[in-house]
């Protein structure tokens, strides 16, 4: 394969100028690993590369594009397609020809190639006719994380009332894994965009607050509340700024747990943690979820239990605009870019 090539996209965490952060070029097609798989990639959900400890500024680490501060456009890395390759030395592995999403394992590549080298096995997952590849494309790191996180949030002493930050993605999905897997919690959204507020009112049996930058701190907090019916048990904060997660501890109750993904965490709970210890409040960081977790989505998609959020497909080429908009909210739901067509 070392004179077969192929284009890769890779998707960096925006900076200043948003097109400046997609790159395309041509690389290898890689060698299927000893022991492993290579992948065909039919879609890719569009997600940045994770860069941990960027800097201690939000500014810097967390640009104030609406979309990541949305969840709309976050770190990750999602893929599915159909298994090109099998090393020789594989027992039980799946077939050519197999459909399946890849888990988000440690080493995987640092941008969306058309071909993909999975260094075992387990951490390729099927996936059933019944499921069309650009859903699947979304579940390896959004649906993923949303579950673990809903799982971490059913850990805390019986949850009646979660407030969900953000409407992008990462938000959607936990709405409807919560709704899918944990019926008993109440939950609240709050929107922080316009067009977010009319797709979480879209979603039934949730309350929907709209956190306007243009009131006052202690209005929004008591709206909030109010819309919560009190101060809730657990808050799943996917907004990446000190400002919302400020104002997320302010409608916890005492006692209460705030959930983050593990990349915010590292910024964010150093500048929180006295704060939260004053009010017997906890700042938990939630990894990304197992490959268990993310066999038990699939399997919860492929039933109709969970219905993916709203999701638009676009050519891999169109990488840089999809990110600019997804980068200032400007696509409902996910994105996903499509390599080949095989579905």
């Amino acid at each position: 394969n070392m004179n077969k090539l192929c284009r890769q996209v890779s998707i960096e965490s925006p900076g200043a100028v948003v097109r400046e952060c997609v790159f395309s070029f041509t690389v290898p097609v890689p060698e299927t690993p000893p022991g492993g798989v290579r992948v065909r990639v039919v879609c890719a959900g569009a997600c940045y590369r994770s860069r941990r400890s960027v800097s201690s500024s939000d500014d810097q680490a967390s640009p104030a594009h609406p979309g990541v501060r949305d969840s709309a456009l976050f770190a990750g890395f999602e893929v599915a397609g159909v298994v090109d390759q099998v090393s020789d030395s594989v027992v039980n592995g799946p077939p050519v020809g197999q459909r399946c999403c890849i888990y988000p394992f440690d080493d995987c590549p640092r941008g969306y190639a058309e071909f993909v080298a999975v260094p075992d096995p387990d951490y390729v997952i099927p996936i059933p006719p019944t499921v069309p590849l650009s859903v699947a494309a979304m579940l390896p790191s959004g649906a993923l994380r949303a579950l673990n996180t809903v799982r971490a949030a059913q850990r805390h002493a019986a949850p009646r009332k979660i407030l969900v930050v953000g409407t992008g993605g990462l938000a959607l999905w936990t709405v409807r894994i919560a709704q899918c897997v944990a019926p008993e919690m109440a939950l609240t959204v709050a929107s922080l965009r316009d067009e977010g507020f009319q797709l979480a009112q879209s979603i039934t049996n949730v309350s929907v607050v709209q956190w306007d930058e243009d009131l006052y701190e202690r209005h929004l907090i008591e709206r909030t509340v109010d819309a919560c019916a009190g101060h809730v048990d657990v808050v799943i904060d996917y907004g990446t700024t000190s400002r919302s997660l400020h104002r997320s501890l302010q409608c916890l109750a005492e006692g209460g747990v705030a959930l983050l993904s593990d990349e915010v965490a590292e910024r964010l709970v150093p500048k929180f943690a006295a704060k939260a210890r004053e009010r017997h409040q906890r700042i938990e960081a939630v990894p990304a979820g197992s490959v268990e977790q993310l066999r038990e989505v699939v399997a919860l998609v492929a039933d109709g239990r969970l219905l993916p959020p709203p999701h638009t497909v676009f050519p891999a080429d169109d990488a840089p605009d999809v990110v600019a908009r997804l980068s200032n909210s400007d696509i409902p739901g996910r994105a996903i870019l499509r390599f080949h067509d095989v579905d």
